[in-house]
């Protein structure tokens, strides 16, 4: 399908371009959100008399997004999601959730000008690009943490995943690899002295019971002799 592009459209055109794309891309998404117009003659006619109403237009929209630009780049927004030691979330992160967190943040967007190539679905930092305008792009950083504590300790540059004494209680203390190398030791040896105690048992035992037998077999010789 023809359609008249009223926006730039990263990898597809610039303003005023007539493309040929797939029939579902337009009806799904190009010509319902106003970016594309169906080539037709009439449509051809009416850009062309709106054209310089259209770039006018354009040029301010894309003014505003750079002043957004400014304040926006490289800010880090906070979402507290419950994660396993390893760092795994239970659940995800999603391009409507760090949506809101940028509009709780004092930045008004939607999820559709959030580009995400799946889910986020780990602790830690992430980088995430916003769309504010065709033209112009701004990139984010998700601070995904269990807590406000936690996500501060992230911003520090530390790895939350890591399990310390800290992040345990009494009952669950982290086990030092030398105390493990210790108590095999141990083990091995206590295996070994019980093994040792089995074999001196089993002789004990072999023993009484041979002495048992000579006993048994000359009470029955002296039986037949007499």
């Amino acid at each position: 399908m023809e359609v008249i592009l009223l926006e730039r459209i990263p990898k597809l055109g610039q303003m005023g371009d007539i493309v040929n794309v797939k029939p579902g891309y337009a009806r799904n998404f190009l010509l319902p959100q106003g970016k594309a117009l169906r080539a037709t003659k009439a449509n051809k006619e009416f850009f062309e008399k709106q054209r310089a109403q259209l770039e006018a237009r354009n040029l301010e929209a894309r003014k505003e997004a750079e002043a957004v630009a400014e304040k926006l780049e490289g800010q880090q927004f906070v979402a507290i999601r419950q994660a396993g030691e390893s760092g795994q979330l239970y659940g995800s992160v999603t391009t409507r959730d760090i949506a809101q967190a940028v509009t709780a943040g004092g930045f008004s967007i939607e999820r559709r000008q959030v580009t995400l190539n799946h889910p986020i679905k780990i602790l830690g930092l992430h980088e995430v690009t916003i769309i504010l305008h065709p033209e112009v792009e701004v990139t984010i950083v998700m601070n995904v943490a269990r807590s406000e504590d936690e996500a501060e300790r992230q911003a520090r540059g530390e790895d939350v995943t890591q399990i310390t004494n800290d992040d345990l209680d009494e009952d669950n203390e982290a086990i030092a690899p030398e105390d493990v190398f210790e108590d095999q030791i141990v083990a091995e040896a206590a295996l070994e002295e019980l093994g040792h105690e089995i074999n001196e048992n089993e002789l004990a035992a072999s023993a009484e019971t041979a002495e048992q037998t000579d006993t048994n077999d000359s009470e029955n010789d002296k039986a037949a002799n007499s």
